[in-house]
Order: structure tokens, then sequence, then C-alpha cells
């Protein structure tokens, strides 16, 4: 399936659950091989039917989630891409979902991705979100006794440093 007709067969079964959706094509390497990215930005309550559609045309590999704290929302970017390992076919699948910042919550996609525990614990850890249904709750990166409800990724949050000096 080229990124064209990926992206009408993602709109044609999420319909008005997609917010907006792009298609960007550059070139890399030596050889100038064209590279797809595909956009996407989901309303929340279609995120886990988002990644179930995926699946069914190939099971999608997950890189990261990446967190952005707007003040007014909490961004997540969960960077995906199908016909992984399949030399100039990989596509990279972008998936954008905004959550309430005073209460960010999404449900966790671990039972379909398990290599996505890794991701949504360190954006728990660092942007407090809740992935509901997360198997493993531990920090990965901060330590276990790291001060509760202070997330370092968030923009109202002191820096490290202001923690450190305080604790002294």
């Amino acid at each position: 399936m080229s990124p064209k007709e990926l992206l009408s067969f993602l709109k044609k079964n999420l319909k008005e659950s997609i917010l907006d959706s792009r298609i960007d094509t550059n070139k890399e390497g030596i050889k100038q091989e064209e590279f797809n990215n595909i956009w996407l930005e989901v309303e929340q309550s279609k995120f886990r039917d988002t990644i179930k559609l995926l699946a069914t045309l190939q099971y999608p590999h997950i890189a990261i989630i990446a967190g952005n704290d707007t003040g007014e929302s909490i961004d997540l970017l969960y960077l995906f891409s199908i016909y992984y390992g399949e030399k100039f076919k990989e596509i990279s699948i972008n998936i954008k979902v905004s959550l309430d910042r005073k209460k960010p919550s999404i449900g966790t996609i671990t039972d379909l991705i398990p290599g996505a525990q890794t991701t949504e614990r360190e954006t728990k850890e660092m942007f407090g979100v809740e992935f509901v249904g997360l198997p493993d709750m531990h920090n990965i990166f901060l330590p276990e006794d790291f001060p509760k409800n202070v997330f370092p990724f968030r923009k109202n949050e002191k820096g490290l440093d202001e923690l450190v000096q305080n604790e002294s």
C-alpha cells in the first residue's frame, strides 16, 4: 500500500475521528531514496481503534512517544512505522493525541503492542500522563523517591537543579 492509499484507508475507516492529516515525502541517503511520513491527529477516544486498524495491515513498530506540554494540553506524538524492515517500503506514521493538561490520561496500548511499555513509562514519569492499564508503573529514569507530582518535562515545573538545592 502506498502512503496515499494508506492515508485514504485510514480516513475511510476512521472518518471524523481524524482531526488533521498530511503526507510528507523526503529524500535520504546517497541515492536520495524517498521516505514517507504520514501525520495524523486523532480524537483521543479513537486512538486505540486507530492502532487496531493499523495492525490489520501489518503489526506496527513503535519507536517512541514524544510529549509536548503546550500550556493548555499535553500532546502525545506516537511514532510508528509499518512495513518495518522492508527496504524502501517502510512508512512512518506519526499519530498525535491531545490530553487534558489538568488530568492527562489515556489507555495503555501495551496489550496491543508490548514494546510500548518503556516509552509509556517514560512519558508517565516526565509528563505525568496516566496510562490506564499499564502493567508496570515503576519509574525507569527517575529515582523512586523523586518528589511525587513533579514532572520534569512540564512547562511549569522546577528544574532539577532547583529541586536538588531545595533538598540540601
